[in-house]
């Protein structure tokens, strides 16, 4: 939507080859004049940001209009049950701090961290310094529709060959594709000229992040069956701050160098990832539902010992 409406600029034209200097990982430092060149990567006409925010805004009001018209009610009497047994607020975050003390989510954070860290990458440095840069603006639409397209597609299909490989050969695909796409970021020089490359890079991307985001919320289910209230809430916990932690130094430090801090990053989940994976292998959680069958006489001081982790 924001590519089509964007590229209606009239404003539009080449990027001189001085701007394209500064672009990717080799612009820090450099500073170009713009004044006199009619950039692509300038702010475009204030009407046709309006006409985004609007179809925006339309989209939105759909979206409610087609959630209360179509989404089945919930019952009344599920509703207060469920109101009825619900642990309060301060419970459930008091927990998420609680759980700290499982060196296992200790393991994780850098991983989780990661990331906040690779999709904040994309959708900020990656548009700003590479797309917006070298294409314009109006092309930062069609670059996330391909990451979008890939990310969805890849969720599903890695979601069955999990059940064949296991979340660790998905986890070191996804590092070593991360990997590779960051060293070829750092010596990548963007060109109007090299079109489809603008593409490949979120393709992987997105291909990546389909199993980061797929296994890590399996990992966390499988790993804490009994506080997955807790667990995922850590989860998405550290995975904000890594978005927060992105965004915050990005307009200070140079892109080579935000590069370098996602890749250590990364090496240091792949350092920890496999030592949680390991010792899961080799002591098995074992769920609640089979606790339950496997054990039925003990039913009762394992609601009990569910109930005391939420306290």
């Amino acid at each position: 939507m924001s590519s089509l409406i964007f590229g209606q600029d009239t404003n539009i034209s080449d990027i001189p080859e001085d701007v394209l200097s500064t672009c990717g990982a080799f612009g820090c430092g450099i500073t170009i004049d713009t004044s006199s060149s009619n950039s692509t990567s300038s702010r475009p006409a204030q009407k046709l940001v309006w006409t985004l925010l609007g179809c925006y805004i339309g989209v939105g009001v759909l979206a409610i209009l087609i959630v209360s018209i179509f989404l089945d009610n919930i019952d009344h009497q599920q509703t207060s049950q469920f109101r009825g047994n619900r642990e309060p607020f301060c419970h459930t975050f008091l927990a998420t701090f609680r759980l700290l003390k499982d060196w296992r989510i200790l393991t994780l954070i850098p991983l989780s961290i990661y990331n906040g860290f690779e999709q904040s990458f994309l959708s900020g440095e990656y548009n700003k310094n590479y797309v917006t840069c070298a294409l314009g603006i109006h092309y930062v639409g069609f670059v996330m529709m391909c990451f979008g397209a890939t990310n969805s597609l890849c969720s599903f299909l890695f979601g069955r060959i999990a059940r064949y490989t296991g979340r660790a050969p998905l986890y070191f695909f996804a590092g070593a594709t991360n990997l590779a796409c960051i060293i070829a970021l750092l010596f990548w020089r963007p060109h109007p000229d090299q079109l489809p490359v603008f593409f490949v890079f979120p393709a992987l991307w997105g291909m990546a992040d389909a199993i980061w985001q797929t296994q890590t919320n399996a990992l966390y289910g499988v790993l804490f069956p009994r506080d997955k209230e807790a667990a995922f809430a850590s989860y998405c916990m550290w995975e904000s701050l890594g978005y927060v932690i992105a965004f915050a130094y990005s307009t200070f430090l140079c892109l080579e160098y935000k590069l370098y801090i996602m890749l250590a990053v990364l090496v240091i989940s792949m350092i920890t990832y496999p030592v949680v994976e390991y010792y899961e292998y080799k002591n098995p959680t074992q769920p609640i539902e089979q606790a339950t069958y496997e054990n039925p006489k003990n039913k009762a001081e394992e609601a009990g010992i569910i109930s005391q982790t939420w306290m």
